[in-house]
């Protein structure tokens, strides 16, 4: 995790990794900020309670480049595949500079295969933002080169809304943006839910509002932060306890889903890296 802070004295988070068994030189992962912290608030987050504006696309395109400098001594990034998630601290969707950031990721490293993400709970402001963020997949990251994904959660719109306290898309607005925003190639949009101990999923809904053929289903443990702690949520899963997802895996398949259960580094949590955390206790000393 690196920890900066700008001329305002405001703190951002960003992180380099790799996903084994790849190595470096196969696939490298840097995860941006896109706010200085959030104004969404989630639960489990936290990014948010702090949230001090947004970061603008030069404030982006510098967390990737001083990521490359550290890994590779100021040169390319020499490896085969370059992933740039826009996930770490702040909500994506409020923020247009992310639109001038994926353009210039393409144009900063023309010789480099640079896949991207975006990550949101679908704020009702961002219908307007991925109808524009289409426009830009469609013409730097055609032909699976992006990924979009919805963190959900919960099918309740009632226990969502206490998760993600901001007003999101229905799921039928979301169905709908998801599956208009795909062209032939593109990846599945991502469905992104946290299992957490009593909080209520429902595959049949799930189902009821959005197509197997334009969508996916990721399933992820609850991270340990001090925000998950304080409401009193508790996971489901960690790295050598799955079982408790393997229900929710078989009932989403039985409706047709493909289903990725992702359950990052134990390391992160023993170390406490997961989002807002480092900056959470930089302040607090």
């Amino acid at each position: 995790v690196h920890v900066a802070e700008d001329e305002d004295g405001r703190r951002l988070e960003f992180v380099d990794s790799i996903q084994p068994p790849r190595t470096r030189g196969e696939k490298w992962v840097v995860i941006v900020s896109t706010m200085f912290g959030c104004p969404v608030g989630c639960q489990m987050c936290d990014a948010g309670g702090d949230f001090q504006g947004k970061i603008d696309t030069e404030g982006m395109l510098w967390q990737v480049r001083q990521a490359v400098k550290e890994r590779f001594d100021n040169g390319s990034p020499r490896t085969d595949m370059l992933k740039v998630q826009f996930a770490r601290m702040g909500e994506p969707a409020l923020n247009e500079g992310v639109l001038d950031a994926l353009v210039g990721l393409r144009n900063e490293y023309p010789e480099t295969n640079v896949f991207a993400s975006v990550s949101t709970v679908g704020p009702v402001v961002s219908k307007a933002f991925i109808d524009r963020l289409k426009k830009v997949k469609d013409e730097h990251y055609a032909n699976g080169r992006f990924q979009l994904q919805f963190s959900i959660h919960s099918t309740d719109p009632d226990v969502r809304g206490r998760l993600c306290p901001i007003r999101t898309l229905s799921f039928e607005e979301m169905a709908g943006v998801g599956a208009g925003f795909r062209e032939p190639g593109d990846k599945r949009v991502t469905l992104n839910f946290c299992l957490i101990e009593g909080i209520p999923i429902d595959p049949e809904v799930v189902r009821r509002h959005f197509d197997p053929e334009h969508f996916l289903i990721k399933l992820t443990p609850l991270n340990p932060t001090d925000r998950a702690r304080s409401a009193g949520l508790r996971t489901l899963i960690e790295k050598d306890r799955e079982e408790g997802a393997q229900s929710y895996i078989d009932a989403f398949r039985e409706q047709g889903f493909d289903v990725l259960l992702s359950i990052g580094e134990y390391e992160e949590n023993r170390i406490g890296s997961n989002c807002g955390q480092y900056l959470g206790r930089i302040a607090a000393r």
